[in-house]
Parts: structure tokens; C-alpha cells; sequence
């Protein structure tokens, strides 16, 4: 089997965090045997002009191998104007969150700009003959009209080799921070003002005035090779986001036995259920300084790894496979209809 997996994440040496979740699910097809090709539609360096010229270079992708199915890995306009061609092979489409929940928070111009991205998405989600969702949440979002043997729900997986319980002292002293701090480490790679760092501050601050020595501490701009590193020397991870889809950075905490104190966001509830330590927060200063103090009086770690096997790279590669497969088997058959997998 040989898939062609289109997408406008990728990492380059330019950016090389960016789209890393995409890349561990392309090396967990490869690792289960399926053959992926990759075709980066470079949407950080060329910008929006990017998917309005990018059919020459679907049609040479075309040309140098037999491709057995299509897969969309990001929805928007790139999604559309992938999926506006006609496709031979059957066509799938992962949405993640943004490109079908929109941008709340963000300035008017960028609001625009992802307004546009959510109505191309819908067009694209009636075009694809399956569809992947990383959560239930964004699986709401998809038009009413939609088939619900057409979608999948199914997380980004994670390394799980990669994102293990280290010393937390040892990783303190790797990164310069204090051992005698409450560390709270805020995923903030972006930027973007959906995820609300105005009011993880205030919770800190909040945290401070009643007498727990604590620091907040963003990841931004640090290599994904590092990102272990960061997590195993955090007390705590701490999610404020307007929205999500299902983000990697909890199941990466979670596999490192990090407690997570987050607002009832995308798929956390359900990530976080039932481990003791991990909290779910209303999003108020007030209610996120008091789970982060009980955090910081708590033993330190949580029993969460083996809660998240399911959630590697290649447990989830096997889930898309089994989505490919079945898409396979209905088109030799003459199928319309895929079956949740």
C-alpha cells in the first residue's frame, strides 16, 4: 500500500518543530509497512499563494509512483484545493482543530483568514470518502450532513520511546531552573492568543501571592528533541486554551507521569479521567491556583504512562491503516461506504 500524505506541516531545517506530530504519524505508517510519500506544501514559507499553485506538483507526485490512496493531513484551504481534483484513488482528510473550530482570540485579519479555512474544510470533509478527527470535539464541528460511517476519531499518536519519566532534578539542572521552585510549564510554542497566556499568568501570579514559590515557564521556540527534557523538569503542565482538537503536548506529559492541570478543552477530560493528580479546571485564576497548589503538594508524579499506550505512533498507525484498508477493499468492490474504524 502507498499512500501520498499531503500536508502544509512539516519540519524543515528552517522550522524544525514545526509539524512534528505529522512527521511521528508518517514514520508510524512507515514502520508498520506502509509506504508514505510525503508532499509538503510549504504554506510558512511561500504563504497562502502556496495552495493555489500546488496541482502541478499533486500531478507530479502522481507521476512518479503508483499511489494507492490520498491522504490530506491538515484541513483549510489546502484541503479543498486538494480535494476540488479528481481523484482515481480514495481520499481521506484529518482535521485537527483550528482548521475546523476557527480563532476566537486572535486579531480580526487572522479570524478572517481562519473563517475562510473552516468553510474550505467543510468543503473539503463533503468531498473526502473518510474522514479522520483527533477528538470528539472536532468531529462536532463537521457539517450536519456528513455520513457518520464517513468519520474516524483518532488522536495524533506519540513517541513513546522518546517521551519517558526522566530525573526531574537532573532535568532542572540541564535547564537551569531552581530546584527549590514549583516548575509550571505552559505550551506556548505559537504564540497564538487561543491559548489565553494572559490568564495562565494570572493563575501563577495567583498561585505566588499565597505562598507557593512557582514559576511559569513557556515552551516556545525550543527543539522537539529538547521538549522531554522540558516536561520532565515540570511540577506540572498547565493547558488555558480557548480550544483545541486533541493536543499532543498532554499525551506527551502524560507519557513523562507529568500531572496536568488544564480547562475543559478538546480531548483532556478524557485524557486525564481517572488519574489522581490531574485536574480539570473552570478557566478562572482562582481555579486553576488552587488545582496547581494542590499539584504542588502532592508527591510529584502520577500513574499515567501506562493509561496512554494505546496513544503511540504505531497503535495509531495501525488505526489509520485499518481506515485505509477498508477504503481499499470498498473501492475494488464498488463500496460507498466506509466503516468506523
Amino acid at each position: 500500500m502507498r499512500v501520498l500524505a499531503i500536508t502544509n506541516m512539516y519540519p524543515s531545517p528552517a522550522h524544525p518543530a514545526h509539524g512534528v506530530f505529522v512527521e511521528q504519524q508518517v514514520l508510524g505508517l512507515r514502520r508498520i509497512g506502509v509506504e508514505v510519500d510525503v508532499l509538503h506544501i510549504e504554506r510558512v514559507e511561500r504563504g497562502m499563494r502556496v495552495y493555489f499553485d500546488m496541482s502541478p506538483r499533486l500531478e507530479a507526485a502522481l507521476e512518479r509512483r503508483r499511489i494507492d490512496l490520498v491522504h490530506v493531513m491538515y484541513g483549510g484551504v489546502m484541503a479543498e484545493r486538494a480535494l476540488s481534483r479528481h481523484w482515481t484513488q480514495p481520499t481521506v482528510v484529518t482535521f485537527h482543530g483550528s482548521d475546523l473550530l476557527g480563532e476566537h482570540l486572535s486579531g480580526w485579519k487572522r479570524r478572517a483568514i481562519a473563517h475562510v479555512g473552516v468553510l474550505a474544510s467543510r468543503r473539503a470533509a463533503g468531498r473526502a470518502d473518510a474522514i479522520v478527527a483527533v477528538s470528539r470535539v472536532v468531529a462536532r464541528a463537521l457539517p450536519g450532513a456528513i455520513p457518520g460511517a464517513k468519520v474516524h476519531i483518532i488522536p495524533c499518536g506519540i513517541d513513546l520511546d522518546r517521551f519517558v519519566p526522566l530525573d526531574r532534578l537532573a532535568c532542572q539542572r540541564t535547564l537551569g531552573w531552581r530546584p527549590d521552585v514549583f516548575h509550571i510549564l505552559f505550551p506556548a510554542n505559537s504564540g497564538d492568543p487561543v491559548k489565553r497566556p494572559a490568564l495562565a499568568a494570572a493563575a501563577v501570579e495567583e498561585l505566588v501571592a499565597s505562598g507557593v514559590p512557582a514559576e511559569l515557564h513557556h515552551l516556545r521556540g525550543i527543539d522537539n528533541d529538547q521538549v522531554p527534557t522540558w516536561l520532565n523538569a515540570s511540577h506540572a503542565l498547565l493547558l488555558t486554551s480557548r480550544h483545541e482538537g486533541s493536543p499532543t503536548v498532554v499525551k506527551e506529559a502524560l507519557a513523562c507521569n507529568v500531572p496536568v492541570v488544564s480547562v475543559d478543552v478538546g480531548d483532556v477530560a478524557e485524557r486525564i479521567e481517572g488519574i489522581a493528580g490531574c485536574y480539570i479546571v473552570e478557566p478562572t485564576p482562582a481555579a486553576i491556583a488552587e488545582a496547581l497548589a494542590r499539584v504542588s503538594r502532592s508527591p510529584g508524579r502520577v500513574c499515567a504512562r501506562s493509561r496512554i499506550a494505546s496513544l503511540s505512533h504505531v497503535a495509531i498507525a495501525q488505526r489509520l491503516r485499518t481506515v485505509y484498508t477498508r477504503l481499499l477493499d470498498d473501492a475494488s468492490s464498488g463500496g460507498a461506504d466506509s466503516i468506523n474504524a
